[in-house]
């Protein structure tokens, strides 16, 4: 059992960085652009969301960006639907290209599709209000990524980014001519990949939406700023030595701006590097819990194709399911 004190004291101390977060005020309501913090990856959900570490492809752009900077092969596609909460869906793209010693460069995007949404206005008539058609609404975030290992052990990388979202028009009280809801700005996002050298153990760390004032015409607030800290190793190194079926755990202590400190806690195991199954737990949600999900990994012709999908359950909403394809070469 000796064995396995490095890997459990690393995790104790992430464990450690929430036990006081049901001692603090929920900090609810104070950043915009929710969508930012949806986990975008099947893999990344199906693990909830401990993922500062394990990501490695043009995924990692939406959580660690030095990720990239351990990319495998040359050139990475990653794409994803969610299939959110009230008929929400949300699409990302990423592509990501290794430049050998100028570094890895990477492009992102989301696009958040609200479906059909009826406007009204109040009215002076036995309904109290008036139709007027269809709101345009819609968001989107789209980053350029550069990431690079300094050494063996380290790596960095960071993404500039441009948020906005728009939610159609309206009238102000005092009767003002119609405005638009629209915002818009840049954000940034920072990380680190650790390696202390004790087997496959790794330690990450992010900074996500770190951004300026957003305004609306009445209405003025941030993004919602998360730093995280993760560590994961996969224990089959400690079990069996030389393996091709690695069991890797994740853990990620998060700090946001709008809530108190939150765990999360994943796993996964890939059976002979082709077929995976994962699982994972989110604590200190209202109502975010676990998750579960299956991955297959193949190669063609030289070109690796993965194929992911999560299932999350979200409480008293319908479970939001997650489909993503990776190709690489």
């Amino acid at each position: 059992m000796k064995k396995f004190t490095s890997f459990w004291v690393v995790v104790l101390s992430a464990l450690l960085l929430t036990t006081a977060a049901h001692s603090q005020i929920k900090k609810v309501a104070q950043t915009g652009l929710q969508f930012l913090k949806v986990d975008m990856s099947s893999r990344s959900a199906a693990m909830a969301g401990a993922y500062t570490m394990p990501g490695n492809d043009a995924s990692a752009m939406f959580y660690n960006p030095a990720g990239i900077a351990r990319m495998e092969n040359n050139f990475d596609l990653f794409s994803s639907t969610v299939q959110w909460i009230a008929d929400i869906n949300y699409h990302a793209l990423g592509v990501a290209k290794n430049f050998g010693g100028w570094g890895n460069f990477g492009v992102s995007m989301v696009f958040a599709d609200y479906g059909d949404i009826e406007g009204t206005q109040v009215a002076a008539n036995e309904a109290g209000y008036i139709k007027t058609g269809s709101v345009d609404v819609g968001a989107y975030v789209v980053g350029i990524s550069y990431a690079r290992s300094l050494t063996d052990r380290f790596s960095i990388g960071g993404q500039v980014k441009y948020a906005a979202q728009h939610l159609g028009s309206s009238l102000l009280v005092d009767g003002d001519p119609m405005v638009k809801n629209e915002v818009g700005g840049a954000a940034f996002d920072f990380g680190t990949i650790f390696y202390p050298g004790y087997h496959s153990l790794s330690i990450g760390m992010s900074l996500n939406n770190f951004s300026g004032q957003y305004k609306y015409e009445e209405t003025e607030f941030q993004l919602p700023l998360t730093f995280r800290i993760g560590v994961a190793m996969d224990v089959m190194d400690l079990i069996a030595g030389e393996h091709d079926s690695p069991l890797l755990i994740a853990v990620d202590a998060l700090h946001p701006r709008d809530y108190t400190e939150r765990l999360h806690v994943g796993a996964e195991y890939f059976y002979h590097k082709m077929f995976a199954i994962r699982a994972g737990y989110k604590f200190n949600y209202d109502e975010e819990s676990f998750s579960i999900g299956a991955g297959l990994n193949q190669e063609v012709s030289g070109v690796k194709l993965k194929l992911d999908y999560a299932y999350s359950d979200l409480g008293l909403f319908d479970a939001v399911n997650r489909f993503s394809l990776g190709i690489a070469f």
